[in-house]
């Protein structure tokens, strides 16, 4: 197989920055494009969604696009301003690449979104959920559906595209597990809300592992649920976090109103959850490293 020349929108966050060594471990050729040119060894180009702007020379031999940009979900309060800047900095940064490649005089052949199960919305219960189930109606739901209309557009262009739906994510640099494992290293972790609510976890490498896969496998195409093999309850997460962290759980699990005080609508996120399966990208032939939560707990913490 010919190394491909790859372009990859937020870069520098969680997923992007995994994903970049990765690719560049497997002899892929990486360049970013982000708001800032970054220093290093690899090509970094600069775009302004807000302005329309864009870098031309970016997609210069590129025949891959993966499209990781967007405004952190988690990282603060929900205002209608925060809400709408999630919502736009998905949509806008899509539409500009599609405005870009419909220009044509490159090279692209495959677009790689990230997408999320948000896009299932929070009121399925214990249904499990596949890439052909509906899409939710609250906030996120919302965004994500916005979100893949715009990369829907991109395959009007005759180009590849592939959607991941991304899930919980488990890394020891960021995320939630990140900031499950801080109270209880303090003895002050619990699960939250209900401790019943679903959440649908992938180990960080897996997941670019399904990036990967995305990039490279050309049968591939539409959505598909970037989630671990089963579902944990929030309860069965933490007392594995617990576990692995070799910490006792000694308090209650935090009540669903003192979440809601404390983060508004976002509390969303971490009070309810679902059960999202992975069968339709191991039927593709993927398979995973880490098919037991237990086993990617150990292989996180123990670094």
């Amino acid at each position: 197989m010919i190394p491909k020349n790859i372009l990859i929108t937020g870069a520098s966050g969680l997923i992007g920055s995994r994903l970049t060594e990765r690719l560049l471990e497997q002899g892929y050729s990486v360049s970013h494009l982000g708001r800032t040119t970054r220093s290093g060894r690899l090509r970094s180009f600069v775009w302004d969604v807000n302005q329309n702007q864009f870098d031309r020379a970016a997609l210069e031999g590129v025949d891959t696009i993966v499209h990781l940009a967007g405004a952190g979900v988690a990282d603060k309060r929900w205002t209608e301003r925060r809400k709408q800047e999630i919502l736009e900095s998905r949509t806008k940064s899509t539409q500009l690449l599609f405005n870009e490649l419909k220009k044509g005089d490159h090279t692209v052949k495959t677009f790689v979104s990230a997408s999320a199960i948000g896009y299932y919305g929070f009121e399925s219960g214990n249904e499990t959920l596949t890439e052909n189930s509906a899409a939710g109606k609250d906030f996120l739901a919302n965004v994500t559906r916005q979100w893949e209309d715009e990369a829907n557009k991109i395959e009007t262009l005759g180009i590849r595209l592939v959607k991941i739906r991304i899930g919980i994510v488990l890394s020891e640099k960021g995320g939630a597990l990140k900031e499950m494992s801080r109270p209880i290293k303090l003895f002050a972790g619990s699960p939250l809300g209900s401790e019943h609510q679903y959440m649908s976890w992938i180990h960080l490498d897996d997941l670019c592992r399904i990036f990967m896969m995305a990039i490279d496998d050309e049968r591939l195409r539409g959505p598909y649920n970037g989630t671990g093999p089963y579902a944990v309850t929030n309860r069965e997460l933490t007392q594995a976090i617990a576990k692995a962290l070799h910490k006792p759980l000694i308090l209650p699990a935090v009540p669903a109103f003192v979440l809601k005080l404390l983060l508004g609508e976002m509390s969303d996120i971490v009070l309810q959850g679902s059960v999202v399966s992975s069968k339709k990208i191991q039927q593709a032939g993927f398979k995973f490293q880490f098919t037991t939560l237990e086993e990617a707990l150990h292989d996180l913490l123990k670094r």
